[in-house]
């Protein structure tokens, strides 16, 4: 019998190699969110450490003035700016990664399917060869039956 050979193997390599840029591809966009998440907390700490120092500078007692105040008015609304930046980044970021992950989903299913039929083919392959294995050896053995008959009755 000839050797098994599945007509979609091509199609299985290329969507293999497609599912593992697709993790690639994944992977790197959960690093970017992470990266941008690690940004977005720096912010919020350089914020709290700005009013902090608000609150220590406003609580001792000192007298401020107007353009220290105005300095941390700036600062903060300038703080708030890069945190809804950030923000924006972030949902940017997750909307790729969730794509990303829909895309290898997707990939994962399709290999699976192919990975299925394959198995399918393999095993109609496997039966087909066990039956063609099971009829020759039904006719030798007819032959020999045949053959020791014809022995007994000589």
């Amino acid at each position: 019998m000839k050797k098994f050979k599945f007509q979609l193997e091509t199609l299985l390599r290329v969507t293999r190699s497609k599912k593992e840029d697709a993790e690639v591809a994944f992977a790197e966009a959960s690093r970017s969110l992470e990266e941008k998440r690690a940004v977005m907390q720096q912010l919020l700490e350089e914020m709290q450490r700005g009013q902090r120092e608000f609150e220590n500078l406003t609580q001792a007692g000192k007298r401020v003035t107007v353009g220290k105040l105005m300095d941390y008015h700036n600062f903060f609304n300038w703080k708030r700016e890069q945190i809804e930046i950030q923000q924006q980044i972030i949902l940017t970021a997750k909307a790729e990664r969730q794509k990303k992950l829909k895309e290898l989903l997707e990939l994962m299913s399709y290999l699976k399917s192919i990975e299925q039929l394959r198995e399918k083919r393999l095993q109609e392959y496997k039966d087909a060869a066990l039956h063609e294995e099971q009829k020759m050896l039904d006719e030798i053995g007819l032959q020999l039956f045949m053959r020791n008959g014809k022995r007994d009755a000589v």
